[in-house]
């Protein structure tokens, strides 16, 4: 996979500033097209076409090296494992517009097509755990199974998101409502760091801090990240938004994962769950009590653990 031509409506990045995403370690990096963008993903695992593809996608604010602990051990298991850096993140484009969940769920299944397969197991943490179970949603045809990891049902969220969020999560989406202010925040000042000690059970290394800050500096990073978050509440009351929210609440026809942190300051605990129960007719739930938002990184062998085992009843690989 190479990159593609420029095109005039999408902001591309000059590679030196992009560079600081493409980190170094047992995978390679790759570009590919969907939908007239290009996305950065990092790929390992077997090339065969009888290995599953396993889609990780990750949340806000970080991008693909949020699963650097889970790649090499699906890699290792049979997996073709491919974690990708969604719509405006890292090396991936960064359009001005398009940054709603039915678009970027579009990118989504236009990569496991451009990575040579029609179906993929979708995993997703937190923003990304939204695009997963948009997945299951929109494009049944090209989504193998669900998992998500502090990532409620959106059905949930859109219709009863004080009962989903804390109250300073709540306040922290407020806030990114700001026209400017919170891109500023973003790139210049500590609104990263704030939002990963939000959600986490404990104070995550200085050093994975300080790579999701760097990463936040690349051009239009900040202003993407954003304008996600921004499309989640200002879409509720519009056509596009009922559309989608319609489409949510169509029962899952694949097999869902729901794991969800005990400690997680951003997503409560006791109320993760309710409408994947509802919408999922065959989903395995797990609690990680120790663990706070960020589960691939602050739980990571447990992850590890949970993840392989239920793929093996969903989509089992061969060594």
């Amino acid at each position: 996979m190479t990159a593609l031509s420029a095109r005039p409506a999408v902001r591309r990045a000059a590679t030196s500033d992009y560079t600081c995403a493409l980190v170094e370690g047992p995978w390679q990096h790759e570009f590919v097209s969907s939908g007239g963008s290009r996305f950065h993903v990092a790929v390992a695992g077997p090339e065969r076409r009888s290995a599953p593809l396993v889609l990780l996608l990750h949340g806000y604010p970080e991008f693909w090296w949020a699963w650097r602990a889970q790649i090499p051990a699906l890699a290792d298991a049979g997996y073709r494992v491919a974690a990708m850096d969604v719509r405006g993140v890292g090396g991936s484009d960064k359009p001005p517009s398009g940054y709603g969940v039915p678009a970027r769920a579009a990118d989504v299944a236009g990569v496991v097509r451009s990575l040579g397969r029609e179906r993929a197991v979708m995993v997703g943490h937190g923003t990304g755990g939204t695009l997963a179970w948009a997945l299951g949603a929109l494009h049944p045809g090209t989504t193998a199974g669900v998992a998500v990891l502090a990532s409620p049902h959106p059905a949930r969220v859109r219709l009863r998101s004080r009962a989903a969020f804390t109250t300073a999560a709540l306040r922290a989406l407020a806030y990114l409502q700001v026209p400017t202010l919170p891109e500023r925040a973003l790139a210049r000042g500590d609104l990263v760091e704030r939002t990963l000690a939000l959600g986490a059970g404990a104070p995550l290394p200085a050093d994975v801090v300080e790579r999701y800050r760097t990463v936040m500096r690349i051009p239009f990073a900040a202003h993407s990240a954003a304008e996600a978050l921004r499309w989640a509440v200002r879409s509720t009351p519009r056509m596009d938004g009922r559309r989608f929210g319609a489409a949510l609440r169509r029962p899952l026809t694949m097999p869902a994962l729901q794991l969800q942190g005990g400690l997680d300051g951003i997503v409560r605990p006791e109320r993760a769950d309710l409408d994947a129960i509802a919408l999922a007719p065959d989903l395995r739930y797990e609690l990680i009590p120790g663990a706070g938002h960020f589960l691939p990184e602050e739980a990571p062998d447990t992850v590890n653990e949970i993840l392989l085992d239920w793929l093996a009843r969903v989509s089992p690989a061969r060594r």
